[in-house]
């Protein structure tokens, strides 16, 4: 049983049009957390969650007081109550030291951490599997409403999930089956023809058996006209069986249907946006971007006796997605107009099969306690895309008086990339105390994917193997019960770009290599009331590739980069009402050797900051229970200044955003919310190149009713 503990179409119509999906894990329902009255808070308490075990960060059932590591936990009831729709929100507004570099062209799912940019090196995974990047896109899981939480390890993650997560990993762990009935749902209006509806059902199917299932849908006319409009679903459905007192079998299908605004970016008159074109969208009048992922997982949980464990995920993901768009806006002073180009349709098609098996023990070993899992997973990646490469088409257009225009396809859209990719791990985990108060973590694995790439336009391809090894080695001390001391040295690999789309020109290259060295100290104080991290860190990577900020499918390798910096966060209960939660990453990152050939000339960028890489990066949440029933939140999010270009002469401004929020408990099982996003109005860039930005939203308000039932 769960642990109980104390307190464009209407989306309706969107919804009813959807399949159904689900997901759970039967191997955490352990760690399930019910609060059955009121709003049904389920998951990681507020807070640090310091004591709560996060699976990211270990395979063992670790908390993060134990891991040798940095691991943000943010529970999903924390994301919904702050008004976080989308993964992109919940991660960059709470964890430390993680920003968005989101786009259409990567999915909007696309992050930086410690020092580096993008899906080749931060990882994202769903319930704790991987999701393989095709043609540097992911697009699944978008929405947060059936997350229970969201873990963030920050740091070199492969030693746990294979090859690119140098920077970190992003895990979206959803909702689970649960043995106690739970129905919630929510329903909300805003700015700009918001309008959201969301539901929540779980519960008990006999003795032996429960369900969940998550609906919940969203649409706008969106802030940029035209095409400024959006509109998605995600569907989750999962059942777990309790075939027998020590197994449990989980079977859940999610699916995600995404059509994002259609806007590419702003384009940029000197060094900014102005605020008479802010609001203006110059993408072409029959564009389209669609994505639709499906997710099955089967998952088992075999415990023959008190000390083993044994766990099987097998799974199959789709994902179907398709652009056409013109991408590229650039402002002509000498004419006053605005040259479109990169007139682009793409399509792409990806099956993930795969099955991951680990087994845990624990044991004595000469005496002492210690934990012990081995492992291996396989997987098969099938990909194509269709494209009208070489991207060709431009226009010009007045930035006040245009015509859309349609697309221009010179080229003509067929098959040009055909990828299989081959994979077998293996991987181990150990956990030994040499003491009540010290002990060791170390972990392995060793990766062999082969990628098989043809081109059937050029009659190109190659077939290569791209093995990596990494391993991690730390000590976590306890010098009291809530204070834990640790270092970390930790090793990485990050593919070529994507490495299920790595080119021809890119397979005479190795894997990326890095390390890190980490030390920190966290703790707990005031009886539990307060929690607080800090960490430095050092991070070293060689032979990288990087994206070409003015054309992000195309690559340029780096001799070096590395970054060091410091993080800290801190929650505190001040007073009975007053809660504080505040995080902040000061980074020093760096291209250590790295020189491109411009215009016949050698030109080196050592010494310069990583594009899309900021130096500075804080949140801070201050909430307010100024009366019964009554709840205030205001948030802070601020980002430094990022540089465009490596040569570090464009350069994005910093920005900081302030989100509020106020609740009433109008009933014990009622909840009405009003919440204010980017409250300041400021004018900023999520993403951009040396031509233009891709703006955040501006001054928006949302008003949303939460029951359950």
């Amino acid at each position: 049983m769960p642990t109980l503990r104390g307190p464009g179409r209407s989306v309706l119509a969107t919804l009813l049009l959807a399949g159904i999906p689900a997901e759970s894990r039967a191997d955490d329902l352990a760690l399930d957390v019910i609060e059955v009255a009121g709003r049904g808070r389920e998951g990681p308490p507020p807070g640090l969650a310091l004591t709560t075990p996060a699976r990211s960060g270990s395979r063992l059932g670790l908390t993060p007081m134990e891991i040798p590591a940095s691991i943000d936990i943010i529970s999903g009831e924390t994301i919904r109550e702050r008004g976080q729709n989308t993964v992109e929100e919940a991660v960059t507004q709470n964890a430390t030291g993680i920003t968005s570099i989101a786009a259409p062209g990567n999915g909007n799912l696309a992050f930086t951490s410690r020092g580096f940019a993008g899906s080749g090196s931060v990882q994202q995974l769903y319930d704790g599997t991987r999701l393989y990047v095709g043609a540097g896109t992911v697009t699944f899981p978008f929405d947060t409403w059936s997350a229970e939480r969201i873990e963030v390890l920050r740091g070199p993650a492969s030693v746990l999930y294979g090859e690119g997560a140098i920077g970190g990993i992003i895990n979206v762990v959803p909702k689970k089956p649960v043995f106690t009935a739970l129905n919630e749902a929510r329903a909300a209006l805003g700015s700009d023809g918001v309008a959201r509806l969301a539901l929540d059902s779980g519960g008990p199917v006999g003795e032996a058996m429960a369900y969940r299932l998550n609906l919940s849908g969203n649409r706008a006319d969106g802030w940029v006209r035209p095409d400024g409009d959006f509109r998605n679903l995600a569907v989750s459905g999962a059942l777990t069986l309790r075939a027998a007192p020590d197994l449990s079998i989980t079977l859940s299908h999610d699916l995600g249907y995404n059509e994002p605004t259609r806007y590419w970016g702003s384009p940029l008159v000197g060094d900014r946006v102005p605020d008479r074109i802010r609001f203006s969208n110059y993408n072409i009048q029959d564009s389209r971007i669609a994505w639709l992922d499906n997710w099955t997982q089967l998952r088992t949980e075999w415990n023959p006796s008190l000390d083993v464990t044994v766990r099987n995920v097998a799974y199959r993901l789709t994902s179907s997605r398709h652009w056409r768009d013109v991408e590229q806006y650039t402002y002509l002073p000498a004419s006053g107009l605005i040259r479109r180009d990169d007139y682009i349709e793409i399509r792409h098609e990806q099956e993930q099969v795969g099955n991951r098996l680990d087994v845990t023990a624990r044991t004595d070993l000469l005496g002492l306690r210690n934990t012990v899992l081995v492992g291996f997973d396989v997987n098969h990646v099938a990909f194509r895309r269709d494209s009208n490469t070489p991207f060709g088409g431009e226009s010009t257009v007045d930035p006040f008086r245009y015509a859309q225009g349609p697309f221009l396809n010179l080229a003509g859209t067929r098959t040009d990339i055909r990828s299989r990719l081959a994979q077998a791990s293996v991987f181990a985990e150990d956990r030994l105390e040499l003491s009540p108060q010290l002990a060791l973590v170390a972990g392995l694995r060793y990766d062999a994917p082969t990628l098989t790439r043809v081109n059937p336009l050029s009659a190109t391809g190659f077939t290569k193997d791209f093995d990596s090894f990494s391993y991690r080695v730390g000590a976590v001390y306890n010098p009291v019960p809530d204070l834990s001391l640790y270092a970390q040295y930790a090793t990485a690999a990050d593919p070529l770009g994507s490495l299920i789309t790595t080119s021809v020109a890119q397979a005479q290259f190795a894997l990326a290599k890095g390390e890190q060295v980490e030390a920190g100290v966290k703790g707990l104080f005031a009886g539990g009331r307060g929690e607080w991290t800090l960490a430095a860190y050092r991070i070293v990577k060689t032979d990288l590739l990087v994206p070409d900020p003015d054309r992000p499918t195309e690559l340029a390798q780096v001799g070096g980069q590395s970054s060091r910096g410091i993080e800290a966060a801190l929650s505190f209960a001040l007073w009975e009402n007053w809660r504080i939660e505040a995080n902040t990453a000061l980074l020093q990152a760096r291209y250590d050797a790295f020189a491109q050939n411009l215009d016949g000339a050698l030109v080196s960028f050592r010494g310069n900051v990583p594009v899309d890489v900021p130096q500075r990066v804080t949140n801070v949440w201050l909430s307010y229970a100024f009366a019964p029933g009554w709840v205030a939140r205001v948030g802070v999010n601020d980002v430094g200044p990022i540089f465009s270009d490596f040569a570090n002469t464009v350069r994005r401004p910093g920005y900081t955003l302030l989100n509020a929020s106020l609740d009433w408990q109008v009933t014990p099982t009622s909840r009405l919310s009003l919440r204010g996003y980017n409250l300041t109005d400021a004018l900023y860039a999520v993403s951009g190149n040396t031509n233009s930005w891709l703006l955040g939203r501006p001054r928006s308000v949302e008003v949303a009713y939460h029951v359950t039932f």
